[in-house]
């Protein structure tokens, strides 16, 4: 894998290329009077210098594993797999990606068309901005341009003409669930047993050297285990910290353990307060984010990192399979779904960056195709079955050769168990702050995203917009959608229009108002029209939901929003209820039950402004009566009245 980037001049291209020198070895810029590409060249599959030219120009950041195979299926001779895709985009154009087994991120141009791709999961990034055009494989280069930028979606595909200046987008498909077949047990262990194995092993370069960062969690301790049984030669890394009375991290515990047990030979690094103080505004400015989990999980690994391999694999992408995580509860397999969706935002970005920061390629043997494909045909029975998350994996695990009590060890995030989490509580004590996402909020003046927060006006929309905006990103605007359907499934018509227009006044955040007849599912061509609105007007890169536990609503919102190109956030989803509808009134929230329809809620709630006392009183009646605390269910309606003062004040 490599940098790319392109620019209309080839001074903007040379200054663009300065901030990615970190992703190659050596770079070439090609001149052109119109519009110029730059390549870094991280070489692991045949040392071939781009821009290549053919029929078209490309440049690409790629890893195709079966580039062999479709070389020889279509009579092409190539030395690697850039060239091949080269070759196969001048003779097919881009129905060729549906033939490619890997991951990439290229810039092709031909035609007086420059098109950018990248693989539908996202494992490499393509950045860009419209005005003027320019793209980097990193957000940061062009931010430090003081371009407003966009990350390219991996679900679209961009076409940028040359000769009028303007882009248009295509929208890919994305996997799908498939529940036709109810296969037994031990089928499915079987099936990913067989399909890891070969996973891995198309991740393994030619010289079978690779690093592998190692937690002695069930994942990476898989991937160990594979290696083994392939013979490969591997090292393993890991990184923890200990500070003041904080106990041994339990992620130091486990992987020299394990390590030892089964013969790995592991690389330990043991941090410090003192270093973590000064890495971490470098890990908050590489990544371009505050955010405390993506600094706390990018920490340990940029430290564990200092060996000679070119490649690194990783255990991630298994909970999005095997519905590892809490927030995985109910329809599972739409639950992992939704986790692959929302993964390049969530994870792939900032390993792909910190990996290259360190000398790295990095390979994901979870997030193979097949392997995706495999896990949507496994039911949610054999995902959470006897007390687990990811059972079935951690049988094929245990027949694969995991000892038995790390396969079937809870999970503990890297962030907590490394305690890199505890030590960025920690400075951001001595520091002064309030709480951790303050102190690191501090270290980045641009918003982590622009975001646009769907509206009702009640609480759970409001609370979602409140902790997306403390998290540092911009609510660039509202959108509210007037609906004429009072039962309508997707959004509330219950609330006067003033009421919104108010609470927008308050925030002071622009609204949109969008009407809508609210007839099923043809609401979403208005949730759309919307949205596409508030891209047009405010350059919104994602969208803020308030769901709690609705995947109706969720879902729609996913689909739509990616049809736009849209990252979606849906920071309350799953929350523990009770805990919920505590922390809204410690926040400040005042909220307003404007109607009830369950019972055990009297009409005497109606006009009833929350505080701490009566929040217990609507826990104790959900309790009794088996209604939902935080009316998921539709028993109560809300509206704010009054927001947090930290809110206001922003």
């Amino acid at each position: 894998m490599c940098g790319i980037a392109g620019a209309e001049n080839q001074e903007t291209v040379e200054n663009l290329m300065e901030g990615l020198e970190h992703r190659g070895g050596s770079s070439r810029v090609e001149e052109k009077a119109k519009f110029s590409f730059g390549h870094f060249l991280h070489s692991v599959v045949g040392r071939v210098e781009q821009p290549l030219e053919g029929d078209g120009v490309l440049i690409a950041n790629c890893e195709i594993y079966n580039w062999k195979e479709l070389s020889e299926k279509y009579g092409i001779e190539a030395e690697n797999d850039a060239e091949l895709l080269l070759k196969l985009l001048d003779r097919k154009g881009i129905d060729c990606l549906d033939e490619l087994d890997g991951i990439y991120g290229f810039a092709y141009r031909k035609d007086g068309e420059i098109i950018l791709a990248r693989d539908i999961l996202g494992v490499n990034p393509i950045w860009y901005s419209e005005d003027p055009f320019i793209f980097s494989s990193e957000r940061k280069t062009i931010e430090d341009q003081g371009n407003e930028c966009r990350e390219l979606h991996p679900r679209q595909i961009l076409r940028y003409d040359i000769s009028d200046g303007s882009v248009s987008l295509e929208n890919r498909d994305f996997f799908q669930i498939d529940g036709s077949e109810q296969k037994e047990e031990d089928e499915s262990v079987e099936e990913i047993k067989e399909i890891f194995l070969e996973a891995v092993e198309k991740r393994v370069p030619e010289e079978r050297e690779v690093a592998l960062l190692f937690s002695g969690g069930v994942d990476s301790t898989l991937v160990a285990a594979v290696l083994q049984k392939l013979g490969v030669d591997f090292t393993a890394y890991s990184s923890a910290i200990q500070h003041g009375n904080v106990n041994e991290p339990r992620d130091k515990q486990w992987a020299e353990r394990i390590a030892e047990e089964m013969g790995i030979e592991l690389e330990m690094y043991e941090s410090d307060l003192e270093e973590v103080e000064r890495v971490l505004p470098y890990i908050a400015d590489y990544i371009s984010s505050t955010s405390v989990v993506k600094n706390g999980v990018a920490m340990p690994f940029h430290l564990a990192l200092n060996g000679d391999e070119k490649v690194v694999m990783s255990g991630l992408g298994s909970e999005q399979l095997y519905a590892g995580y809490h927030r995985h509860q109910g329809y599972l397999n739409k639950e992992c779904l939704s986790g692959l969706r929302s993964l390049f935002e969530r994870d792939l970005y900032r390993d792909n960056v910190v990996s290259f920061r360190n000398g790295y390629e990095i390979r994901l043997p979870f997030l193979d195709h097949r392997l995706i494909e495999n896990a949507l045909t496994i039911s949610g029975d054999l995902k959470q079955k006897d007390g687990y998350k990811k059972y079935i994996l951690r049988k094929a695990a245990e027949e694969l050769g995991v000892p038995e009590e790390v396969a079937w060890r809870k999970k503990t995030a890297a962030q907590y168990g490394t305690n890199f989490d505890k030590a960025i509580s920690r400075l951001s004590k001595n520091k002064g702050f309030g709480h951790k996402q303050e102190y690191l909020n501090s270290m980045r003046e641009e918003p982590n995203n622009r975001l646009v927060a769907l509206t009702s006006g009640g609480k759970d929309s409001n609370a979602a917009l409140y902790r997306m905006r403390r998290r540092n990103n911009e609510i660039s605007c509202l959108l509210t959608l007037r609906s004429e359907n009072r039962d309508s499934y997707m959004f509330d018509s219950n609330k006067e229009k003033s009421v919104i227009e108010e609470q927008s006044e308050k925030l002071g955040i622009p609204i949109i108002v969008q009407e809508t007849e609210g007839e099923k599912e043809k609401e979403l061509e208005d949730l759309k029209q919307g949205l596409e609105t508030a891209v047009e007007k405010y350059n919104v890169e994602g969208v803020v939901a308030g769901a709690l536990a609705s995947t109706y609503q969720r879902d729609r919102v996913e689909k739509v929003a990616e049809e736009l190109g849209l990252k979606v956030f849906a920071p309350l989803w799953q929350e523990d209820q009770e805990n919920y509808m505590r922390w809204l009134i410690r926040e400040g929230f005042e909220i307003e039950i404007t109607e009830v329809a369950a019972r055990g809620l009297e009409k005497r709630w109606e006009g009833t402004v929350l505080d701490q006392e009566n929040v217990e009183q609507l826990i104790d009646l959900s309790e009794e009566y088996g209604f939902h605390a935080a009316g998921e269910g539709g028993e109560y309606e809300t509206q704010v009245v009054g927001f947090p003062g930290s809110l206001l004040n922003q």
